[in-house]
């Protein structure tokens, strides 16, 4: 259920470390905010698009993935020509688009188990310290960021079904279900996690 986005691959970004992958879209995303100009933000996401692609996905698929992000990438520079500036607007744009292609490709060619792993071996020297349980920091750490593209296509799947039943596409109609959808699905997976006794009582391994 949970690792239906990540897929094993032998493209160049599959065969990246995670932490790698990771610490540069951390780093990628810090520099984007201090970049103001729309020549380097444009040109910014048509790199990260081209990343994206490389992937081996299409770019009709890319469009379908990204349709509600790129929605609301709009919506806000449509807010910000409105009601602040053209720059802003030429700026905000472009930079939320190279995050967005960015993100997804991480996303993409990183697998559940990858992400899991590497939060774990990261927050080790701070279990060691007793401030945080390693395991369970890192599956909470992957499911959010697992759950973020499920709800998007939670919510396409919701429209798509409004539209086939010739019902009208007003934001409440497309939020309600899928709040419920949405908790429904963490319910599962909390069920599911809990039947499975993850992560270990940390004297599991004493007690062998």
């Amino acid at each position: 259920m949970i690792d239906g986005i990540g897929r094993s691959g032998a493209t160049p970004l599959h065969r990246l470390p995670t932490g790698l992958k990771l610490a540069a879209l951390a780093l990628v995303a810090t520099a984007l905010f201090f970049v103001d100009r729309p020549d380097v933000l444009v040109g910014a996401a048509l790199v990260a698009l081209l990343g994206l692609r490389s992937t081996g996905r299409r770019f009709r698929e890319i469009a379908s993935d990204l349709a509600l992000p790129m929605t609301v990438i709009a919506a806000l520079g449509v807010v910000d020509l409105v009601f602040v500036d053209v720059a802003t607007a030429a700026s905000v744009v472009p930079r939320l688009l190279a995050l967005a292609f960015a993100a997804h490709a991480v996303t993409l060619t990183t697998t559940t188990a990858e992400l899991t792993d590497t939060f774990e071996r990261a927050l080790g020297p701070f279990e060691r310290l007793g401030l945080v349980d390693a395991g369970r920091a890192s599956l909470t750490l992957t499911l959010a960021l697992r759950f973020v593209p499920l709800i998007v296509e939670e919510a396409r799947e919701i429209r798509e079904a409004q539209a086939a039943r010739g019902l009208g596409s007003h934001p409440i109609a497309v939020i309600v279900p899928l709040v419920v959808r949405t908790l429904v699905r963490a319910q599962v997976v909390a069920d599911a996690i809990d039947a499975r006794g993850f992560p270990p009582p940390r004297n599991s391994n004493n007690a062998k």
